[in-house]
This record gives structure tokens, sequence and C-alpha cells, in this order.
């Protein structure tokens, strides 16, 4: 299939949505992903600065994980937000101040026992790109720069940082039959 620059909020392809039901690994980059990208230092030297990550990607990522599908933070920082994080949102699987996002994923594909078809991707950069690729489902985010977009399966419609996670995540679950059972459980008294 060639790769497409449609939002994730107007894709209809099913081929798409058939690619997306054997996912169980959701793998992410944070820093313009997860977070908008920008980086904000405090004053002491040994704090590493503030990130900022959006409320509604943390319960996307809370109802993958109940619907079966593991999440993995790979960054190229080190940062203890990030750790906080993870651990706040029960993510296992976080590997940080790692540059090479494709060795990383193939390294915990092999210990979780996947194959590529299994797996999504989502990253910002020029980083992410083996990584992207390598992915049965490689995703990028609105604002991420054209080149990454041009390589991606899919685009979200929302930039990182703002709710693309949890544009992504509806979109699996959705892909999966899942999201309008979610629906309907928090419809009921």
């Amino acid at each position: 299939m060639t790769r497409s620059d449609d939002t994730i909020s107007a894709l209809t392809i099913p081929a798409l949505d058939e690619r997306a039901r054997p996912i169980r690994l959701l793998a992410l980059d944070v820093d313009g992903v997860l977070t908008d990208g920008r980086l904000r230092y405090a004053s002491q030297p040994e704090d590493d600065g503030d990130k900022v990550f959006h409320v509604r990607d943390g319960l996307g990522l809370k109802l993958l994980m109940q619907a079966g599908i593991d999440i993995a933070l790979i960054t190229g920082r080190v940062s203890p937000a990030v750790d906080r994080r993870a651990q706040e949102l029960g993510i296992a699987h976080v590997i940080q101040g790692r540059d090479d996002k494709r060795v990383v994923l193939g390294a915990l594909m092999a210990e979780l026992n996947l194959e590529p078809a299994e797996v999504c991707y989502c990253g910002d950069d020029l980083p992410d790109l083996g990584a992207i690729l390598h992915a049965g489902l490689g995703v990028t985010v609105a604002d991420a720069p054209d080149y990454i977009r041009q390589r991606a399966d899919l685009v979200t419609k929302t930039p990182g940082g703002h709710g693309a996670v949890r544009e992504l995540c509806e979109w699996l679950l959705n892909a999966k039959g899942l999201w309008q059972d979610i629906i309907a459980a928090h419809e009921r008294p």
C-alpha cells in the first residue's frame, strides 16, 4: 500500500482499518507526539525542564491498555517527567535516551514476540522515520515535517501534544470494532 497523507479523522480506507485490527503494541515517541515538542528549562541545572502532557491522550492510552494493547514510549531524551507520566498511566515499556528508535522498536518486538503487522508506531521527526517505516502501521502527527507525513501510513488531524495520541487511540479502537462499546459503557448510569 502506498503511504497516505490523509488525516485519521477523514479515513474511510478499509485496507487501513484492516491493518489496524492485528495491532497489539502502540509505540510512541514523546517529544512532539505526547508533548508539543517545545522544551522549557527550569532555572536549576539538575531539572531537565517541564513537559506538558494532554490529559485526553492519557485516557486514550488507558483505554487501549484495557483493550489488551500494550503501550511503549521510546524517546531520545531522558526525563523524570516521562517516567512519572508512564507510571501514572501504567505503561511498562519506557525506553529513554535512544535515538536509534528502529533498533529499539525491533528489540522490543522481539522481546514481546511481535511481528511488524502487530505494531503501530507514532513519531514526528527524523529519528522516528525508521520506526515509522518498520512498524506495520506508521503514524505521524499533523505538525510533523512534510517528509515525515509523506512517508507515514496515517497522519493525525491534531498536532502533537494537543490530543493527537487520543485521536490515534480512538481510531485504533474504532478499527478494532471496540469504540462504540466503550462509549456505550460510559453512557450507562
